[in-house]
């Protein structure tokens, strides 16, 4: 996300702008077991014996407030986390956090019975924004500290580099195969953790090019550990948008986690209500951003006060103490001791009444069953236009595009303006006018709709209003 933190010696943070899942771990020599630790197995995060861990933490900025990660470690815990988040930097654009220095972060996560998920930081926006580093790049800096993370498999992740990329399109062209590199770098130097790769887009991957592509890198990781992670901000502003998002990982059978969100944001409200009630329904981990030290204007993003547990801030009372919070629904990690909530299996009563030993003649089903009509299977999409202000010389008007019985990727509509008429300006779609004939087709951001779920777009426009009998045309991708 962007602008975190204003004390950076100049450097500010660019802006920012989801059912865990892959097959089980495959022996290689550098291992000493298979597997090691924390891995994915089907759609969830689990530890070495096959127990799920739901992440539920925030991040801490390490990097920029070393001197506080003493105090704030145990308190995170306190607050009721049973995850970390810690951000480091590799040297690139910050003080490197070396291996004595990530050592000892690994040992206050234990000591307090955090799972730990590292970050290097340095890797934020890269193509876009000033002095962030590749994915490779970030890659050799855990090469470097290896032996602070070798033997740690059970407590630790690798969250290879944060938000490593902006919203450069050629630039983001390259997310599978950059992050396939770098995952087989982090192998071939004997680094078996559960690795953690973000989205591009600033981690918003409002572009979908993470969701489209992160098959193509879980498959390429030959210890099928990787775990994907969408950041939910301004994006992620309605339920609609959440659901379709982590339905399309559900969908695909692939891993995610929410590895930050916030309560608001430069970019947009998020609609941290739904992102924090799916999460629990669905078991998929989340983060807040984060425990202290925001600024450059997002200061409303600390949890804390000036690093104070007493001192909650609004989303620090959210996130920790409210409705789907972290107190509420955290679980210790096993390998800590932690008891894992369980279902008593149904038991079935003794019958009151004997069974008939002699059971009424019955009429056998038949053999060919009835012929049925199949649901359609096909993507489809229905439109429907609403004037909702006029005025002589123009008006303004809506379009809610709506998918059918299968989520939808894209969308594109269709219909007439009245003679004369034209757009003026419009939001949330693509503007295309020839004529009368208007085509809107989706935006970066809405083109994907989970069933039944539907956007809106927008226009002003002039001359005469389009009638309510408009005809809309729908085509769906």
């Amino acid at each position: 996300m962007r602008s975190r933190r204003s004390l950076l010696s100049g450097a500010v943070l660019a802006a920012a702008v989801v059912a865990l899942g892959a097959t089980s771990l495959i022996s290689t020599s550098a291992q000493a077991a298979t597997p090691p630790g924390l891995h994915v197995s089907g759609t969830q995060l689990v530890e070495k014996d096959g127990t799920p861990f739901i992440a539920r933490g925030v991040s801490h900025a390490h990097t920029w407030y070393v001197s506080q990660t003493p105090t704030a470690i145990p308190a995170i815990r306190a607050a009721g986390a049973n995850a970390l988040r810690v951000v480091l930097s590799g040297g690139d654009r910050w003080t490197k956090n070396d291996a004595a220095d990530v050592a000892g972060i690994i040992s206050q996560c234990k000591a307090n019975k955090l799972i730990c998920m590292l970050e290097n930081h340095d890797t934020t926006g890269y193509g876009e924004q000033s002095g962030a580093v590749t994915l490779d790049t970030a890659a050799n800096y855990w090469v470097s500290i290896a032996s602070a993370l070798q033997g740690q498999e059970d407590y630790v992740q690798i969250n290879i580099g944060n938000e490593p990329f902006g919203n450069n399109a050629t630039t983001n062209a390259t997310w599978a195969s950059a992050s396939s590199a770098a995952i087989a770098k982090l192998r071939a130097a004997g680094l078996h953790h559960n690795i953690v790769i973000d989205a591009p887009s600033w981690g918003q991957d409002w572009a979908g090019i993470m969701r489209d592509n992160a098959a193509t890198v879980a498959a390429s990781d030959p210890d099928k550990n990787v775990l994907f992670s969408v950041h939910m901000y301004g994006v992620y502003n309605n339920a609609t948008t959440i659901n379709a998002y982590l339905d399309a990982f559900k969908a695909k059978g692939l891993p995610l986690v929410i590895g930050e969100f916030g309560n608001m944001h430069s970019d947009g409200d998020p609609d941290e209500d739904t992102i924090m009630s799916e999460a629990v329904k669905r078991g998929i981990g989340y983060y807040g951003w984060s425990w202290s030290g925001n600024g450059g204007g997002v200061e409303y993003l600390d949890m804390v006060t000036g690093f104070n547990p007493a001192q909650l801030s609004s989303w620090g009372t959210r996130i920790f103490n409210g409705t789907n919070g972290i107190k509420s629904t955290a679980v210790t990690a096993k390998v800590y001791g932690g008891v894992q909530p369980t279902t008593p299996a149904p038991t079935t009563p003794a019958p009151t009444t004997p069974a008939p030993t002699t059971p009424a003649p019955t009429t056998p089903a038949p053999t060919t069953p009835a012929p049925t009509t199949p649901a359609p299977t096909g993507k489809t999409c229905t439109a429907a236009l609403v004037v909702s202000n006029t005025w002589p010389g123009g008006y303004q008007a809506a379009v809610t595009v709506k998918a059918g019985t299968a989520m939808i990727s894209s969308w594109k509509t269709a219909f007439s303006l009245p003679a004369g008429g034209t757009v003026q300006s419009g939001w949330s779609g693509t503007y295309s006018q020839s004529g009368t004939a208007l085509t809107v087709s989706n935006a970066a951001w809405n083109g994907l709709l989970g069933a039944g779920s539907s956007t809106t777009y927008g226009f002003v426009g002039a001359g005469t209003a389009p009638s309510a009998s408009t005809t809309v045309s729908c085509t769906a991708g």
